[in-house]
């Protein structure tokens, strides 16, 4: 699954605070990622991400 740094990624399961959006902050092994409700960071191993993911918002990059 390709998941950059900036994504928004909208998960199947909610945060306790009930929010679904996290934005990625890094990747690799693990995500680290910032719940878009509170700011909360959570990091998390690859695989388990990768099941919890619904739809990832990605920002069009401009081209040069």
């Amino acid at each position: 699954m390709d998941v950059r740094v900036g994504d928004i990624l909208v998960m199947k399961k909610p945060h306790p605070c009930g929010g679904t959006r996290f934005s990625v902050l890094r990747s690799g092994m693990d995500f680290k990622l910032q719940c878009e409700k509170c700011g909360h960071l959570v990091e998390v191993p690859r695989s388990k991400a990768e099941k919890n993911i619904k739809h990832i918002i990605r920002e069009a990059s401009p081209d040069v």
